[in-house]
């Protein structure tokens, strides 16, 4: 029996080939168009294909857009994300101001409880749910613990930040723009 009696099946995708592949899922990932839930899914199945169209099927939303179909997408992104940028500015206008200290030796204590520098009565924030620390030039925040977390911009505090006049300060739910004198 020769080679020509066996019927040929479909080829195999090549390592080049589940390389391209690899490297659309990376750059996706990268440009934050995928999850990593669905990186991880996508990356299984690239691993595990059998046939070229399992590849297609893992990386077909990610293949390079033309010029024209880049510019349509950025411009209905731009324009979906309108009105949040609006409530956001919005909001912000209406936020109350907390005005930063003088530089000093000692960190500013942000919580509820009686004698700390900053005192907030409100029920999200815990008794000792912060601090605010000059360093150099700027200043540091951070998190000591709290339940309820504290964020800057919108993004939760983890360890320590730097903030400065302008940024949006939550304490809980309690909410500031910080300010210089």
């Amino acid at each position: 029996m020769t080679s020509l009696e066996f019927p040929a099946g479909p080829m195999r995708p090549s390592d080049a080939d589940r390389e391209r592949a690899l490297d659309l899922l990376r750059d996706g990932a990268a440009q934050g168009r995928l999850s990593q839930d669905t990186f991880l899914r996508r990356l299984e199945l690239v691993l595990t294909a059998q046939q070229h169209s399992d590849l297609a099927l893992a990386t077909a939303d990610l293949e390079n857009r033309g010029k024209v179909q880049g510019v349509v997408l950025r411009t209905v992104g731009r324009v979906s994300a309108f009105h949040i940028r609006v409530r956001r500015a919005w909001r912000m206008e209406r936020l109350p101001k907390l005005l930063l200290p003088e530089p000093g030796p000692f960190p500013l204590l942000i919580g509820r409880a009686p004698g700390v520098g900053l005192r907030l009565n409100h029920e999200t924030v815990s008794r000792a749910h912060a601090e605010l620390r000059s360093a150099g030039s700027g200043w540091m925040l951070r998190d000591l613990g709290s339940t309820n977390g504290t964020c800057v911009n919108g993004r939760r505090v983890v360890g320590e930040v730097p903030v400065g006049p302008g940024d949006h300060i939550t304490f809980g739910r309690v909410d500031y723009v910080l300010t210089e004198r």
